[in-house]
């Protein structure tokens, strides 16, 4: 297993000009009430029968076929509705992220990858994911580098199943949960004695692979990830399916279902965690000039036409 550079600490991001407390404030914001609305439909939803239902329409990966970059564009159209930090499309964020760890990392050029394509799952959203009414986005006027017809084409499907923050359906929510104690009430799983106890439906310490969490874009690109047989390692594959699952590497819930492997994996998470939270800011990347190296990384471990 490959080993994070002597010296790095999860806890410590790049600098962005925002206080780390500042972030994820679920609390107060101008963002708030379309997050809340979000997470209210994702809580309601997200159970394990439709979890199921979700990874068998989409594990097969028949939807269309796209290259890397083409999907990355795609994300030019989307505002992470679940986000309170960010009101601009989701592909600046990409590109903030992978600049991010490129910086940090220079050797590593697989990890530069991660950062840019973590979130490609989110297209879901943009092929009309789920069928179910919610809030749409909102224009994203103000923002330094986005011309004002792009603004206006970010208006996208309801995002629940797509977007935030992921935990396990199956067995208890755990505190940490973003909005538990006033967004779950309407969910039938917290009602049924099988999946309602702190493992639920699971055996103690049985892996995070076998674990259901909530659908959505980490699953999904994880998915399109292994049948595309991208040319990364194992480490990759790992960080983008949990790099959502916010009460586990940030929080420190759900560890009674974890293996030692998933504990050893667990930096290499919060390694990107920092650079996919702290990243985030109004100034965006000139995408142009960082396309080229990009595309370059894209012919070296995932080229050409994929299976979405």
């Amino acid at each position: 297993m490959r080993s994070l550079r002597a010296g790095a600490d999860p806890s410590k991001g790049p600098e962005s000009g925002k206080a780390k407390s500042e972030y994820r404030n679920y609390t107060e914001g101008k963002l708030l009430d379309r997050v809340y609305s979000t997470y209210l439909l994702m809580h309601t939803h997200q159970t394990v029968d439709f979890v199921r239902k979700k990874s068998a329409e989409y594990g097969t990966c028949s939807l269309r076929k796209m290259g890397a970059m083409e999907a990355l564009e795609l994300l030019d159209q989307l505002v992470d509705e679940s986000d309170p930090d960010v009101d601009f499309p989701n592909s600046y964020h990409a590109y903030q992220t992978a600049e991010g760890i490129r910086q940090a990392h220079p050797d590593k050029d697989w990890f530069h990858l991660v950062g840019l394509l973590h979130d490609l799952g989110k297209v879901l959203a943009l092929f009309g994911e789920p069928q179910v009414s919610g809030t749409a986005g909102r224009g994203q006027a103000g923002v330094r580098g986005i011309p004002p017809g792009r603004r206006d084409a970010c208006r996208t499907p309801p995002q629940w199943a797509v977007v935030g923050d992921t935990f396990p359906v199956g067995c208890k929510v755990q505190k940490s949960v973003v909005f538990r104690d006033s967004t779950f009430h309407d969910n039938p799983d917290t009602r049924d004695p099988r999946y309602s106890t702190e493992y639920g439906m699971y055996q103690p310490r049985c892996g995070l692979e076998n674990v259901l969490m909530s659908w959505g874009h980490d699953e999904y690109m994880y998915r399109v990830m292994k049948f595309n047989n991208f040319a990364l390692p194992k480490e990759a594959f790992y960080m983008v399916r949990f790099h959502s699952f916010y009460p586990w590497h940030t929080h420190g819930d759900y560890r009674h279902l974890c293996t030692e492997e998933d504990l050893r994996m667990l930096p290499w998470v919060q390694e990107l965690n920092k650079f996919d939270l702290y990243t985030k800011q109004e100034e965006l990347p000139d995408v142009q000039q960082l396309r080229g190296y990009y595309q370059s990384l894209i012919d070296k471990y995932c080229p050409g036409q994929l299976c979405w």
